[in-house]
């Protein structure tokens, strides 16, 4: 069975930086994209970095320039540097990741369970 775990997150003042990561457990034949998208309290699930497995990148226009998604193929895992955090970045941050799993044809989207981001003013 395929899992997603985050790790990191956590309360930092505006300004301040932030690690989280998230790693792919399970048997796993091929991760093709790792992504990470938040979710603010009443609003809905965004993008905000994806990369793929040659380390092609985009990033949600309110994030380009302080944060940097970067993946580790060998360990499965992808993480986000987040730096010059703001206020509006707080939210519940998901990892999420398109996987084939072992004795599996096609693809599965899996999602991690998020983790917490909260920045003060």
């Amino acid at each position: 069975q395929v899992q997603l775990v985050e790790s990191g997150g956590g309360m930092v003042q505006a300004g301040g930086s932030l690690s989280i990561s998230c790693e792919a457990s399970g048997s796993i034949s091929k991760i093709n994209f790792m992504a990470w998208y938040r979710q603010a309290p009443g609003k809905q699930r965004q993008l905000v970095a994806k990369i793929t497995s040659s380390a092609s990148t985009n990033y949600a226009d309110s994030v380009k320039g302080r944060f940097t998604i970067s993946r580790n193929n060998a360990a499965n895992m992808v993480s986000l540097q987040m730096n010059s955090l703001k206020p509006e970045d707080t939210a519940v941050y998901y990892c999420n990741a398109e996987i084939t799993p072992t004795r599996v044809i096609g693809v599965i989207e899996y999602w991690g369970r998020g983790t917490q981001v909260t920045v003060s003013s």
